[in-house]
């Protein structure tokens, strides 16, 4: 039972429909405006791969292509994208992290806010 993507030309919704009967589908409206002047589209389609094949692609350095390190906002979309493909594995603490990144509260501390100035000796690294 195939899912079909559809587009609706007359509210520019996009919308999925299972279909039951492959040779004949019902008659398609638009959940949103009740159009049946819709239009099927090419969808995408997935594959699976092994938990060691996903890690691999999130190391591959392509990924890392749209992040710049001196956009805050840049670094925050990247970390939401980590978040969405490990799923639960990180946690609620990375939701802080990046609400931290996307405040400016971590830039503050690094120009003189709370620990700033600390040296190694004062962190226990020495």
């Amino acid at each position: 039972m195939p899912i079909y993507e559809y587009r609706c030309p007359s509210c520019r919704g996009r919308f999925s429909k299972l279909v039951l009967r492959v040779g004949q589908p019902d008659e398609v409206r638009c959940p949103r405006c009740g159009s049946t002047e819709v239009e099927r589209l090419i969808s995408r389609f997935s594959t699976v791969r092994s938990e060691e094949e996903h890690l691999e692609s999130l190391a591959d350095p392509a990924a890392l292509a749209d992040v710049d390190e001196n956009d805050p906002q840049s670094v925050a979309r990247w970390a939401r994208r980590m978040k969405r493909s490990l799923g639960d594995e990180m946690g609620d603490e990375m939701d802080e992290l990046i609400a931290e990144i996307e405040s400016g509260a971590w830039q503050e501390e690094m120009e003189g806010g709370p620990g700033a100035g600390m040296g190694d000796e004062d962190l226990g690294w020495a």
